[in-house]
């Protein structure tokens, strides 16, 4: 990165462009001014090098998620799945599915619990732009409540790897084994672990949060925007005052229902 200027550069510069740079530009940076004396230099390189630092372990993690993925899926299409919406009271249970490349990875994704909104939504238009194929299946709320949430999963996984369009080599799946595919393999905490499994968590979480805010506007008052169907303190008050809509599992709200199904 360039200052624009030919006189020397005061502190206050070096500053303001070691705190723009980009990840690229910084190690070149930290290098031309390591021997500058000025206090502010030294402060502004001293927080430049942890940015560093905190972006070669951020590489090395996700590094780590792509080859665990090879390493369980082998040379294949590996298939990663994971699932949303297991624990609310409203809305359908989401499992996606997702085929990576190993390049381009995309960098930043993780267990979408670890994500904020904004990253995962960032996150769900780069994985689209990349995925070899990606299938979303969902279980509507009155199947939960006729089959019970085991067979809604593995209904929901089998599903997902249907609309995914294409015969995988592995599937890798978050979780305890569910025996629904002769090349499955499951991981505990695999949405922080391997990519393609976050990957896929990260786009059913994205999905199924547009879903809600879809029904919020359908079934108003029941604040399903904000809590995503979960049992929210607003959302649990709102059931007992206005009773379920087609869109709860009644089975979910025995505990909290007082009043007769609305519909």
């Amino acid at each position: 990165m360039s200052l624009g200027k030919t006189h020397p550069a005061t502190a206050a510069e070096i500053a303001a462009t070691l705190a723009d740079a980009t990840e690229d530009e910084l190690e070149a940076l930290l290098a031309r001014y390591a021997e500058d004396p000025r206090a502010q230099v030294r402060r502004a390189c001293g927080v430049a090098q942890r940015r560093v630092e905190k972006q070669r372990a951020e590489r090395v993690r996700v590094e780590g998620m792509y080859g665990l993925m090879r390493e369980l899926g082998g040379d294949g299409i590996v298939l990663g799945l994971d699932e949303v919406g297991r624990g609310s009271v409203a809305g359908p249970l989401t499992v996606c599915a997702v085929a990576l490349p190993d390049d381009p990875k995309v960098w930043g994704i993780n267990d979408s619990k670890q994500l904020t909104p904004a990253k995962r939504r960032e996150l769900s238009g780069k994985i689209r732009s990349v995925a070899q194929a990606i299938g979303i299946c969902h279980i509507s709320p009155a199947h939960i409540d006729e089959v019970g949430m085991a067979k809604a999963i593995r209904e929901a996984m089998l599903g997902a790897i249907e609309d995914a369009g294409i015969e995988p080599d592995a599937v890798l799946i978050d979780g305890n084994p569910l025996h629904i595919h002769p090349k499955e393999k499951t991981l505990v905490k695999g949405d922080a672990r391997v990519a393609c499994i976050a990957a896929a968590s990260i786009v059913a979480k994205v999905t199924r949060d547009d879903l809600m805010v879809e029904l919020d506007s359908q079934y108003p008052g029941y604040h399903l925007a904000e809590s995503k169907g979960y049992a929210s303190p607003e959302h649990i008050a709102a059931i007992r005052e206005h009773g379920l809509t087609p869109i709860h599992r009644a089975s979910f709200c025995q505990n909290f229902l007082e009043t007769a199904r609305l519909f």
